[in-house]
């Protein structure tokens, strides 16, 4: 329509939402269809949790907020950046939004100038190229290897930084490869941006408390502290709690950047949610224990499908160090036949088959930036992925 906008046309619906509306549809229809591409915890919101916010109901805070977060919630935060990362920030710098997205898109949207580039090291999380492009920037996406463990290297990092370099997007665990940096390995960048002093770092830790085999988490800030003014951090309780549906993403930062947000913030969708924010309160500073015991139920799962799709003919699969993602390398079975005599020439085809063939929804690679391959979730049963991956084994098999 010629009333839409311009910007509209760089960008395309989240693709995991695309496939979980198919998946929805064909199971309306009454197929067997087992979907693996959202990226979301199958476990409920702990009991403490939900019931501080049926507690905050019952209590009257269902009004206006300050725009971005409550002080209690803002000092919730700061407990937890305090506790878990060793960062200290006041009320004043931190921002609390409706969900890790739109904390992410408002730093966008308050800094980017037409020509700012950002660095996007691939693959990455679907919507990290797209929100560049609506918040006017230009994404620079730098490709990595299975044999680097997809991990952006220095001199990966320092080639590809041009005049007009804004920002590099950090995100560990990695949605959708579920690699981690170690402490050196981010310092070993920080070496390389204290060249650039125009290159900000935008930290996704979202997936920082689903880590395993005793991998030690380090956030950007602790492996390089001095270029604090340089660097936002951004989490929220979303993966750790299963509070996908509360809505509440936060961030730690510059208080010039934080206010900028918060300006953003309060031309868009104003204060996030009264009652999801006494939610998070509960969960930042409740009991821990859950997420620790969840975790060690994740990290079982990865080690079945991992042991599963290690059987499957032509698949290769990178040991993740954390979230819940396995993505799968189907390069060897690019070129071959289905039994139905189509040709396999990508992985968009492959995850076309194993839907169609085999009623399992996983996402192709070429979404993520990286292709011949698949991301697959294991957040879901063990029964349920032990069914998925059986699939995978008779698909693969199948080919020719």
């Amino acid at each position: 329509m010629a009333f839409l906008s311009e910007n509209l046309s760089k960008i395309k619906p989240s693709p995991g939402l695309e496939l979980q509306r198919l998946v929805t549809e064909l199971k309306a229809a009454g197929k067997d269809v087992i979907g693996l591409g959202l990226g979301e915890p199958d476990f409920d919101t702990p009991d403490h949790i939900k019931e501080a916010g049926i507690r905050a109901i019952q209590d009257g805070q269902t009004k206006y907020t300050t725009v971005d977060g409550t002080i209690e919630c803002k000092q919730a935060v700061a407990l937890k950046f305090k506790r878990d990362n060793n960062l200290d920030f006041s009320t004043s710098q931190i921002s609390v939004n409706s969900g890790t997205k739109q904390t992410i898109y408002n730093a966008l949207v308050a800094t980017l100038n037409p020509s700012d580039e950002v660095l996007i090291p691939a693959p990455y999380w679907m919507s990290y190229p797209d929100m560049v492009l609506l918040a006017g920037g230009v994404p620079a996406i730098v490709k990595t290897t299975i044999e680097n463990s997809f991990k952006l290297q220095p001199a990966g990092l320092d080639a590809a930084i041009t005049p007009n370099t804004k920002w590099l997007i950090m995100n560990s665990p990695s949605n959708p490869t579920g690699t981690a940096y170690s402490k050196d390995e981010l310092a070993a960048l920080g070496d390389v941006l204290r060249k650039h002093p125009r290159v900000h770092v935008m930290c996704d830790d979202i997936y920082e408390h689903l880590v395993y085999d005793g991998f030690e988490f380090s956030t950007f800030l602790n492996a390089a502290p001095d270029l604090a003014e340089r660097v936002i951090t951004i989490n929220g309780v979303a993966k750790a709690y299963a509070m996908t549906g509360w809505r509440i993403g936060f961030a730690g930062g510059p208080e010039p950047l934080i206010k900028a947000m918060a300006k953003v913030q309060s031309q868009s969708t104003s204060n996030p949610c009264s009652i999801s924010q006494a939610a998070a309160i509960a969960a930042l500073t409740g009991p821990q224990e859950i997420v620790r015991e969840r975790t060690a139920i994740f990290q079982g799962r990865r080690d079945k499908v991992l042991s599963m799709l290690g059987q499957a003919t032509g698949v290769r699969c990178l040991r993740p160090d954390g979230a819940f993602y396995v993505y799968a390398d189907v390069g060897p079975l690019i070129g071959k036949k289905t039994p139905g005599g189509q040709i396999i020439g990508n992985d968009k085809d492959f995850v076309k088959y194993l839907l169609e063939d085999k009623g399992v929804a996983v996402i192709p690679g070429e979404v993520f930036g990286l292709s011949p391959y698949f991301r697959l979730s294991y957040a879901a049963s063990m029964e349920t992925l032990e069914d998925a991956c059986g699939r995978i084994q008779e698909a693969t098999a199948a080919l020719t």
